[in-house]
């Protein structure tokens, strides 16, 4: 396979799957966002302490992290097809991959708010804070360097789920490593199409980081 026939499929691969990843990321993060803030102000010391309701979402999001991806995709395939009219390519996989990062984005969350200083959210209930403008003026704001790394490692993750997504029918550059690379012995194509997988997740990886440091330096 000549660079005339590899690069039509390696760009339409990657648009696929930048595609599936930025949708995932962002609903997940809908979802995964404030059930991370309710898991730390819901605590048994948070702000707003609610113990019960903590252990039993907890409990949620600790099961639904438990399940493999590929797993979840097999679970959802029903569900999946009702919701989003298909089971089967590129937009309706977005579906099972928001239900698999949703609760990984909740603890990314919860460990970034964890991070910051108790003396400081003190300090604002002290001076008459409302515990919406904890939330949103001292936990998030202080927390943002860190919930920026976290996004980073999520978006990845999620970007790798992407891959598995092939199995069932999904598209993006997974499906071009595994379908039509590997499972016809095109390794021409397969190494094209992890090659780019890899390129992705460093230039996500790279912009995070001097995110964080530049966040971090700035709070400083």
């Amino acid at each position: 396979m000549d660079w005339s026939q590899l690069a039509p499929l390696l760009w339409e691969g990657t648009l696929d799957t930048l595609y599936m990843t930025f949708w995932s990321s962002l609903f997940a993060y809908v979802i995964g966002l404030p059930l991370g803030i309710l898991l730390v102000v819901t605590r048994k010391d948070g702000i707003m302490p609610a113990p019960g309701f903590n252990s039993i979402l907890g409990v949620v999001i600790n099961f639904l992290r438990s399940i493999p991806f590929i797993i979840m995709l097999a679970m959802l395939f029903p569900v999946t097809r009702a919701v989003m009219g298909s089971a089967i390519g590129t937009r309706p996989i977005i579906f099972p991959l928001v239900i698999s990062a949703f609760p990984y984005v909740a603890r990314m969350v919860e460990s970034s708010l964890e991070e910051v200083d108790h003396g400081i959210i003190e300090a604002a209930q002290s001076m008459g804070s409302t515990n919406a403008q904890i939330i949103f003026k001292v936990l998030l704001v202080e927390a943002v360097p860190s919930l920026v790394n976290g996004a980073a490692i999520s978006i990845t993750t999620i970007l790798g789920y992407t891959a598995l997504a092939s199995a069932a029918g999904g598209g993006g550059l997974g499906a071009l490593a595994i379908v039509k690379g590997m499972n016809v012995r095109n390794y021409e194509l397969m190494y094209s199409a992890s090659i780019m997988l890899v390129i992705i997740v460093q230039v996500i990886t790279v912009i995070g980081t001097r995110l964080t440091r530049s966040l971090d330096h700035k709070r400083r």
